[in-house]
């Protein structure tokens, strides 16, 4: 089961909400049992653009797939254990591994088709850019030297 965010103010920082499956395999794993992991992910926009950074290491960038579709960016990614030996040699396993999906429902003010992916020293950003008629722009007020009252300018 996936669990999808959708978040209305990208200024307010999101709790992390687990779903029920998720919750069950977190409470139910044994110390030595590999638990499945879900990347946590910042979310952050400029005057411009609107980021996600998720924290991904040892992700193989062939197990990574990011998805734009319907106002719905998702995360998918898969992150195994060093030789593919689940438990054999080790003493302790507290790191996560397994198959993870996280989608995020994406504001209307953005331009699905500039999405473009980045992955470095772990952490897999994800930059998408707001329609131009979302852009705030500054207007220039013009001040003039003499009042203008109401009569004169009707008259003008």
């Amino acid at each position: 089961m996936m669990t999808v965010a959708t978040f209305s103010n990208f200024n307010e920082i999101p709790t992390a909400i687990l779903s029920f499956d998720e919750t069950m395999n977190l409470l139910t794993a044994r110390d030595d049992q590999v638990r499945p992991w879900t990347p946590a992910v910042d979310i952050f926009e400029t005057d411009n653009e609107l980021i996600f950074r998720a924290d991904a290491p040892d992700v193989n960038l062939a197990h990574i797939e990011v998805e734009v579709e319907s106002g719905t960016l998702t995360l998918k990614g898969d992150r195994t254990i060093e030789n593919g030996d689940r438990v054999q040699g080790y003493h302790r396993i507290e790191r996560s591994y397994g198959s993870f999906a996280r989608s995020f429902t994406l504001p209307e003010t953005i331009d699905a088709d500039s999405a473009h992916a980045d992955y470095a020293y772990g952490v897999l950003t994800i930059t998408l850019a707001k329609k131009a008629v979302t852009k705030a722009r500054a207007i220039k007020v013009n001040v003039s030297k003499e009042p203008v009252l109401a009569a004169q300018a009707s008259t003008m």
